[in-house]
Protein backbone atom coordinates (compact mmCIF):
# COMPACT_ATOMS: atom_id res chain seq x y z
CA UNK A 1 0.00 0.00 0.00
CA UNK A 2 1.19 3.34 -0.84
CA UNK A 3 2.46 6.31 1.85
CA UNK A 4 -0.42 9.33 0.99
CA UNK A 5 0.64 12.06 0.36
CA UNK A 6 1.75 14.72 3.38
CA UNK A 7 2.51 18.66 3.34
CA UNK A 8 5.22 20.31 5.25
CA UNK A 9 2.60 20.24 8.05
CA UNK A 10 2.14 17.13 8.21
CA UNK A 11 -1.25 17.11 6.67
CA UNK A 12 -2.50 14.24 4.15
CA UNK A 13 -3.34 15.78 0.60
CA UNK A 14 -6.20 14.36 -1.43
CA UNK A 15 -5.87 13.12 -5.08
CA UNK A 16 -4.49 15.92 -6.90
CA UNK A 17 -3.24 18.02 -4.33
CA UNK A 18 0.08 18.53 -3.81
CA UNK A 19 2.85 21.27 -2.24
CA UNK A 20 5.94 22.42 -4.52
CA UNK A 21 9.17 23.14 -2.84
CA UNK A 22 8.53 27.02 -2.46
CA UNK A 23 5.34 25.73 -0.40
CA UNK A 24 2.93 26.87 -2.52
CA UNK A 25 0.18 24.60 -2.89
CA UNK A 26 -1.70 23.17 -6.43
CA UNK A 27 -4.32 21.29 -7.34
CA UNK A 28 -4.44 19.59 -10.94
CA UNK A 29 -7.76 18.15 -12.23
CA UNK A 30 -9.23 17.28 -16.06
CA UNK A 31 -11.91 19.98 -16.70
CA UNK A 32 -15.31 18.78 -18.79
CA UNK A 33 -14.24 19.19 -22.10
CA UNK A 34 -10.86 16.50 -20.78
CA UNK A 35 -8.11 18.52 -20.58
CA UNK A 36 -5.40 18.59 -17.57
CA UNK A 37 -5.75 22.22 -15.40
CA UNK A 38 -4.03 22.92 -12.53
CA UNK A 39 -4.82 26.00 -9.95
CA UNK A 40 -2.60 27.40 -6.71
CA UNK A 41 -3.30 28.45 -3.97
CA UNK A 42 -0.58 29.96 -1.06
CA UNK A 43 -2.61 28.00 1.85
CA UNK A 44 -3.81 24.36 2.08
CA UNK A 45 -7.44 25.82 2.81
CA UNK A 46 -7.35 28.42 0.47
CA UNK A 47 -6.48 25.25 -2.32
CA UNK A 48 -9.43 23.43 -1.16
CA UNK A 49 -12.12 26.26 -1.41
CA UNK A 50 -11.16 26.25 -4.92
CA UNK A 51 -11.06 22.75 -5.55
CA UNK A 52 -14.91 22.87 -4.12
CA UNK A 53 -15.25 25.77 -6.71
CA UNK A 54 -13.82 23.67 -9.55
CA UNK A 55 -16.63 20.69 -8.85
CA UNK A 56 -18.99 22.92 -8.53
CA UNK A 57 -18.14 23.42 -12.15
CA UNK A 58 -17.64 20.80 -13.32
CA UNK A 59 -20.68 19.20 -11.97
CA UNK A 60 -22.93 22.09 -13.54
CA UNK A 61 -20.86 21.62 -16.91
CA UNK A 62 -19.61 24.88 -16.51
CA UNK A 63 -15.89 26.35 -18.15
CA UNK A 64 -13.65 26.36 -14.78
CA UNK A 65 -10.70 28.46 -16.66
CA UNK A 66 -13.07 30.01 -19.43
CA UNK A 67 -14.52 31.95 -16.01
CA UNK A 68 -11.18 32.92 -14.98
CA UNK A 69 -10.48 35.84 -18.04
CA UNK A 70 -11.34 39.26 -16.98
CA UNK A 71 -13.82 40.85 -18.30
CA UNK A 72 -11.89 42.63 -20.25
CA UNK A 73 -10.74 39.43 -22.06
CA UNK A 74 -14.19 39.08 -22.30
CA UNK A 75 -15.28 42.00 -24.14
CA UNK A 76 -12.10 41.70 -26.53
CA UNK A 77 -13.19 38.25 -27.21
CA UNK A 78 -16.45 39.21 -27.78
CA UNK A 79 -15.86 42.50 -30.14
CA UNK A 80 -12.98 40.33 -31.79
CA UNK A 81 -15.92 38.01 -33.50
CA UNK A 82 -17.74 40.90 -34.36
CA UNK A 83 -17.31 41.10 -38.31
CA UNK A 84 -18.87 43.42 -40.73
CA UNK A 85 -20.22 45.74 -38.57
CA UNK A 86 -21.23 49.49 -39.53
CA UNK A 87 -17.83 52.01 -38.56
CA UNK A 88 -19.74 53.75 -35.98
CA UNK A 89 -21.03 50.22 -34.14
CA UNK A 90 -17.11 49.80 -33.94
CA UNK A 91 -16.33 53.21 -32.53
CA UNK A 92 -18.98 52.43 -30.10
CA UNK A 93 -17.15 49.20 -29.28
CA UNK A 94 -14.11 50.42 -29.15
CA UNK A 95 -14.57 53.29 -26.56
CA UNK A 96 -16.88 51.11 -24.61
CA UNK A 97 -13.57 48.47 -24.74
CA UNK A 98 -11.33 51.90 -23.53
CA UNK A 99 -13.63 52.72 -20.87
CA UNK A 100 -13.38 49.88 -19.04
CA UNK A 101 -9.71 49.48 -19.36
CA UNK A 102 -9.84 52.15 -17.11
CA UNK A 103 -12.32 50.58 -14.51
CA UNK A 104 -11.02 48.55 -11.80
CA UNK A 105 -14.38 46.44 -12.69
CA UNK A 106 -12.55 45.70 -15.83
CA UNK A 107 -10.00 43.55 -14.09
CA UNK A 108 -12.50 41.26 -12.47
CA UNK A 109 -12.33 38.01 -12.82
CA UNK A 110 -15.77 36.97 -14.66
CA UNK A 111 -16.83 34.19 -12.56
CA UNK A 112 -16.56 36.13 -10.07
CA UNK A 113 -18.71 38.55 -10.98
CA UNK A 114 -22.73 38.68 -9.10
CA UNK A 115 -25.71 41.15 -9.90
CA UNK A 116 -25.16 43.15 -7.01
CA UNK A 117 -21.14 43.55 -8.47
CA UNK A 118 -23.01 44.70 -11.44
CA UNK A 119 -25.31 47.29 -10.26
CA UNK A 120 -22.74 48.71 -8.08
CA UNK A 121 -20.63 49.19 -10.92
CA UNK A 122 -23.13 50.93 -12.47
CA UNK A 123 -23.98 53.36 -9.34
CA UNK A 124 -20.31 53.87 -9.45
CA UNK A 125 -19.77 55.33 -13.08
CA UNK A 126 -22.92 57.64 -12.81
CA UNK A 127 -20.98 59.17 -9.37
CA UNK A 128 -18.01 59.40 -11.07
CA UNK A 129 -19.86 61.48 -13.77
CA UNK A 130 -20.83 59.27 -16.38
CA UNK A 131 -24.41 60.48 -17.98
CA UNK A 132 -26.95 57.49 -18.56
CA UNK A 133 -26.13 57.18 -22.25
CA UNK A 134 -22.53 56.39 -21.83
CA UNK A 135 -23.31 53.79 -19.30
CA UNK A 136 -26.20 52.80 -21.69
CA UNK A 137 -23.90 52.05 -23.94
CA UNK A 138 -21.73 49.98 -22.06
CA UNK A 139 -24.26 47.90 -20.98
CA UNK A 140 -25.49 47.21 -24.37
CA UNK A 141 -21.76 45.75 -24.98
CA UNK A 142 -21.15 44.07 -21.83
CA UNK A 143 -24.54 42.67 -21.37
CA UNK A 144 -24.27 40.58 -24.53
CA UNK A 145 -20.80 39.71 -23.66
CA UNK A 146 -21.18 38.28 -20.45
CA UNK A 147 -24.50 36.00 -22.43
CA UNK A 148 -21.81 34.35 -24.48
CA UNK A 149 -19.91 33.42 -21.59
CA UNK A 150 -22.94 32.16 -20.13
CA UNK A 151 -23.85 29.97 -23.47
CA UNK A 152 -20.62 29.18 -23.61
CA UNK A 153 -20.62 27.36 -19.99
CA UNK A 154 -17.91 30.22 -18.25
CA UNK A 155 -20.53 31.51 -16.35
CA UNK A 156 -24.02 30.20 -14.51
CA UNK A 157 -25.99 33.30 -14.68
CA UNK A 158 -25.59 36.37 -16.87
CA UNK A 159 -25.02 39.42 -14.08
CA UNK A 160 -26.61 42.18 -16.30
CA UNK A 161 -29.88 41.42 -16.61
CA UNK A 162 -31.59 43.58 -14.53
CA UNK A 163 -33.44 47.15 -15.29
CA UNK A 164 -31.36 49.86 -15.40
CA UNK A 165 -33.21 52.53 -14.24
CA UNK A 166 -33.52 50.70 -10.83
CA UNK A 167 -29.95 51.68 -10.36
CA UNK A 168 -29.18 54.84 -12.11
CA UNK A 169 -30.63 57.82 -12.95
CA UNK A 170 -32.25 58.99 -16.71
CA UNK A 171 -30.42 62.04 -16.97
CA UNK A 172 -30.45 62.47 -20.07
CA UNK A 173 -31.73 65.77 -21.55
CA UNK A 174 -34.65 65.14 -23.88
CA UNK A 175 -34.21 66.17 -27.09
CA UNK A 176 -36.76 68.58 -28.36
CA UNK A 177 -38.75 69.89 -31.44
CA UNK A 178 -38.06 73.83 -32.38
CA UNK A 179 -41.24 75.60 -31.82
CA UNK A 180 -42.24 77.62 -34.87
CA UNK A 181 -41.62 80.91 -33.22
CA UNK A 182 -37.37 79.39 -32.61
CA UNK A 183 -37.32 77.85 -36.07
CA UNK A 184 -38.11 81.64 -37.31
CA UNK A 185 -35.97 83.21 -35.78
CA UNK A 186 -33.35 80.65 -36.38
CA UNK A 187 -34.01 80.56 -40.03
CA UNK A 188 -34.21 84.25 -40.27
CA UNK A 189 -30.81 84.98 -38.88
CA UNK A 190 -29.00 82.13 -41.08
CA UNK A 191 -30.56 83.78 -44.34
CA UNK A 192 -29.72 87.32 -43.34
CA UNK A 193 -26.04 86.50 -42.31
CA UNK A 194 -23.05 87.62 -44.29
CA UNK A 195 -21.66 84.37 -43.15
CA UNK A 196 -23.53 81.46 -42.98
CA UNK A 197 -26.87 82.78 -45.33
CA UNK A 198 -24.06 80.42 -47.87
CA UNK A 199 -25.89 77.31 -45.54
CA UNK A 200 -29.20 78.24 -45.68
CA UNK A 201 -30.49 75.86 -48.55
CA UNK A 202 -28.40 73.25 -47.17
CA UNK A 203 -30.52 73.69 -43.97
CA UNK A 204 -33.77 74.18 -45.62
CA UNK A 205 -33.33 70.59 -47.27
CA UNK A 206 -32.32 68.78 -43.53
CA UNK A 207 -35.56 71.23 -42.33
CA UNK A 208 -38.17 69.97 -45.12
CA UNK A 209 -37.07 65.94 -45.52
CA UNK A 210 -35.99 65.28 -42.44
CA UNK A 211 -33.15 63.49 -43.32
CA UNK A 212 -30.48 62.20 -41.38
CA UNK A 213 -27.68 64.67 -42.30
CA UNK A 214 -25.51 61.31 -43.23
CA UNK A 215 -27.96 59.95 -45.88
CA UNK A 216 -28.27 64.53 -47.05
CA UNK A 217 -24.33 64.12 -47.40
CA UNK A 218 -24.79 60.94 -49.64
CA UNK A 219 -26.61 62.36 -51.97
CA UNK A 220 -25.41 62.59 -56.09
CA UNK A 221 -27.24 64.21 -58.64
CA UNK A 222 -28.38 60.58 -60.10
CA UNK A 223 -30.62 60.48 -56.70
CA UNK A 224 -32.44 64.11 -57.44
CA UNK A 225 -35.66 63.62 -59.89
CA UNK A 226 -36.49 67.11 -60.82
CA UNK A 227 -38.74 65.80 -63.67
CA UNK A 228 -41.36 63.93 -60.90
CA UNK A 229 -39.95 66.07 -57.83
CA UNK A 230 -38.38 63.28 -55.59
CA UNK A 231 -35.34 62.03 -53.73
CA UNK A 232 -33.80 58.70 -53.76
CA UNK A 233 -32.38 57.60 -50.85
CA UNK A 234 -31.20 54.64 -50.51
CA UNK A 235 -27.55 54.77 -48.81
CA UNK A 236 -25.28 57.07 -46.41
CA UNK A 237 -21.85 59.01 -46.65
CA UNK A 238 -19.13 58.41 -44.12
CA UNK A 239 -15.40 59.51 -43.47
CA UNK A 240 -13.90 57.74 -40.52
CA UNK A 241 -11.54 59.83 -37.98
CA UNK A 242 -8.32 58.62 -40.43
CA UNK A 243 -9.83 60.74 -43.14
CA UNK A 244 -11.61 57.78 -45.50
CA UNK A 245 -14.46 58.13 -46.47
CA UNK A 246 -17.03 55.01 -47.54
CA UNK A 247 -20.81 54.83 -48.81
CA UNK A 248 -22.67 52.57 -46.92
CA UNK A 249 -26.24 51.45 -46.48
CA UNK A 250 -28.70 53.75 -44.31
CA UNK A 251 -29.27 53.10 -40.94
CA UNK A 252 -32.02 50.45 -41.54
CA UNK A 253 -33.61 48.64 -44.37
CA UNK A 254 -36.59 50.84 -44.55
CA UNK A 255 -34.25 53.39 -44.68
CA UNK A 256 -34.28 53.15 -48.86
CA UNK A 257 -37.09 55.42 -49.62
CA UNK A 258 -38.53 57.85 -51.97
CA UNK A 259 -38.66 61.75 -50.59
CA UNK A 260 -41.41 63.92 -52.32
CA UNK A 261 -39.86 67.66 -53.56
CA UNK A 262 -42.05 70.19 -51.67
CA UNK A 263 -41.35 73.94 -53.58
CA UNK A 264 -38.86 75.17 -51.00
CA UNK A 265 -36.97 72.26 -51.15
CA UNK A 266 -37.08 72.17 -54.99
CA UNK A 267 -35.52 75.81 -55.19
CA UNK A 268 -33.03 75.14 -52.71
CA UNK A 269 -31.89 71.85 -54.17
CA UNK A 270 -31.38 73.95 -57.76
CA UNK A 271 -29.59 76.82 -55.66
CA UNK A 272 -27.27 74.56 -54.20
CA UNK A 273 -26.11 72.55 -57.44
CA UNK A 274 -25.78 75.82 -59.34
CA UNK A 275 -23.53 77.06 -56.23
CA UNK A 276 -21.70 73.75 -56.34
CA UNK A 277 -17.80 74.34 -57.29
CA UNK A 278 -16.26 73.41 -60.13
CA UNK A 279 -13.53 70.47 -59.83
CA UNK A 280 -11.49 68.79 -62.47
CA UNK A 281 -12.27 65.56 -61.75
CA UNK A 282 -15.03 64.09 -59.51
CA UNK A 283 -14.26 62.76 -55.92
CA UNK A 284 -15.68 58.90 -56.16
CA UNK A 285 -16.67 56.82 -52.91
CA UNK A 286 -16.92 53.45 -53.52
CA UNK A 287 -18.62 53.80 -57.10
CA UNK A 288 -20.59 56.92 -56.49
CA UNK A 289 -19.62 60.26 -58.03
CA UNK A 290 -21.64 63.68 -58.67
CA UNK A 291 -22.29 64.54 -54.25
CA UNK A 292 -24.41 67.54 -54.86
CA UNK A 293 -21.79 69.34 -51.53
CA UNK A 294 -18.88 69.31 -51.62
CA UNK A 295 -16.51 71.29 -48.91
CA UNK A 296 -13.44 73.67 -50.31
CA UNK A 297 -11.00 71.50 -50.73
CA UNK A 298 -13.06 69.53 -53.48
CA UNK A 299 -13.95 66.70 -51.11
CA UNK A 300 -17.52 65.51 -50.56
CA UNK A 301 -19.09 66.86 -46.83
CA UNK A 302 -19.73 65.33 -44.32
CA UNK A 303 -22.09 65.16 -41.25
CA UNK A 304 -19.33 67.00 -39.26
CA UNK A 305 -19.34 69.74 -42.23
CA UNK A 306 -22.99 70.58 -41.29
CA UNK A 307 -22.77 70.21 -37.66
CA UNK A 308 -19.84 72.49 -37.50
CA UNK A 309 -21.80 74.95 -39.99
CA UNK A 310 -24.53 74.78 -37.19
CA UNK A 311 -22.64 75.59 -34.34
CA UNK A 312 -20.15 78.10 -35.14
CA UNK A 313 -23.51 79.92 -36.91
CA UNK A 314 -25.02 78.99 -32.77
CA UNK A 315 -22.01 80.61 -31.27
CA UNK A 316 -22.61 83.86 -33.40
CA UNK A 317 -26.14 84.06 -32.99
CA UNK A 318 -25.74 83.71 -29.05
CA UNK A 319 -22.81 86.02 -29.20
CA UNK A 320 -25.50 88.78 -30.85
CA UNK A 321 -28.15 87.72 -28.88
CA UNK A 322 -26.91 86.51 -25.31
CA UNK A 323 -30.12 86.81 -23.94
CA UNK A 324 -32.20 84.54 -26.84
CA UNK A 325 -34.73 81.17 -25.94
CA UNK A 326 -32.78 79.52 -28.88
CA UNK A 327 -31.91 75.81 -27.50
CA UNK A 328 -28.52 74.16 -29.00
CA UNK A 329 -29.72 73.41 -32.44
CA UNK A 330 -28.37 70.41 -34.73
CA UNK A 331 -29.13 68.41 -37.70
CA UNK A 332 -31.09 65.75 -35.58
CA UNK A 333 -32.76 68.71 -34.19
CA UNK A 334 -34.41 69.49 -37.39
CA UNK A 335 -35.16 65.99 -38.11
CA UNK A 336 -36.77 65.84 -34.44
CA UNK A 337 -38.61 69.02 -35.90
CA UNK A 338 -39.63 67.74 -39.31
CA UNK A 339 -41.21 64.97 -37.56
CA UNK A 340 -42.66 66.63 -34.84
CA UNK A 341 -44.44 69.54 -37.18
CA UNK A 342 -46.07 66.59 -39.72
CA UNK A 343 -47.04 64.40 -36.71
CA UNK A 344 -48.83 67.73 -35.10
CA UNK A 345 -50.74 68.42 -38.23
CA UNK A 346 -51.94 64.94 -38.21
CA UNK A 347 -49.81 63.10 -40.74
CA UNK A 348 -50.57 59.39 -40.62
CA UNK A 349 -48.26 57.54 -38.72
CA UNK A 350 -47.07 54.65 -41.36
CA UNK A 351 -46.75 57.48 -44.17
CA UNK A 352 -44.85 59.77 -41.17
CA UNK A 353 -42.45 56.10 -40.69
CA UNK A 354 -42.16 56.18 -44.25
CA UNK A 355 -40.79 59.49 -44.77
CA UNK A 356 -38.53 59.22 -41.72
CA UNK A 357 -36.79 55.94 -42.68
CA UNK A 358 -37.97 54.03 -39.35
CA UNK A 359 -37.96 50.74 -39.45
CA UNK A 360 -40.95 50.51 -36.07
CA UNK A 361 -43.76 53.14 -35.84
CA UNK A 362 -43.02 53.24 -32.19
CA UNK A 363 -40.17 54.92 -32.81
CA UNK A 364 -41.46 57.13 -35.08
CA UNK A 365 -44.39 57.88 -31.84
CA UNK A 366 -42.19 57.63 -29.09
CA UNK A 367 -38.93 59.37 -29.81
CA UNK A 368 -39.37 61.94 -32.53
CA UNK A 369 -42.60 63.33 -31.80
CA UNK A 370 -43.09 65.75 -29.07
CA UNK A 371 -46.22 66.67 -27.25
CA UNK A 372 -46.37 70.44 -26.19
CA UNK A 373 -49.34 72.62 -24.02
CA UNK A 374 -49.55 75.38 -27.21
CA UNK A 375 -50.21 72.13 -29.24
CA UNK A 376 -52.67 70.90 -26.87
CA UNK A 377 -54.15 73.46 -26.08
CA UNK A 378 -55.13 74.11 -29.75
CA UNK A 379 -56.62 71.03 -30.41
CA UNK A 380 -58.47 70.82 -27.15
CA UNK A 381 -59.97 74.28 -28.13
CA UNK A 382 -60.72 73.11 -31.59
CA UNK A 383 -62.85 69.90 -30.23
CA UNK A 384 -64.72 72.04 -27.67
CA UNK A 385 -65.48 74.46 -30.51
CA UNK A 386 -66.89 71.42 -32.62
CA UNK A 387 -68.72 70.25 -29.76
CA UNK A 388 -70.50 73.67 -29.57
CA UNK A 389 -71.63 73.90 -32.97
CA UNK A 390 -74.76 74.11 -34.16
CA UNK A 391 -74.25 70.53 -36.12
CA UNK A 392 -73.20 69.06 -33.09
CA UNK A 393 -75.79 70.19 -31.92
CA UNK A 394 -78.33 69.20 -33.86
CA UNK A 395 -76.71 65.71 -33.74
CA UNK A 396 -76.86 65.19 -30.31
CA UNK A 397 -80.79 66.64 -29.85
CA UNK A 398 -81.73 64.26 -32.44
CA UNK A 399 -79.37 61.24 -30.62
CA UNK A 400 -81.64 62.19 -27.18
CA UNK A 401 -85.32 62.19 -29.29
Amino acid sequence: MSEKRKDNKGRILKTGESQRKDGIYQYRYTDFRGKRQTVYASTLQELRQKEKEIQKQIDDGIDYEAGQITVIELLEKYISLKKGVRYNTQVGYNFVLNLVKKEDFGYRKISTVKVSDAKQWFAKMQKDGRGYSTITSVRGVVKPAFQMACDEDAVRKNPFIFKLTDVVVNDTVPRVALTEEQLAIWMNFIEGDNTYHKYYDEFVVLLETGMRVSEFCGLTRKDLDFKNRRIRVDHQLVRECGGKYYVEETKTSSGCRFLPMTDVVYDSLKKMLERRPKVKTEPMVDGYSGFIMLDKNGNPKVALHIENEMRWAMKKYKKLHPDSPLPHITPHVFRHTFCTNYANEGMDIKNLQYLMGHSDAGVTLNVYTHASYAHAAEQMAKISQFRQSPEMKKDRDFAVG
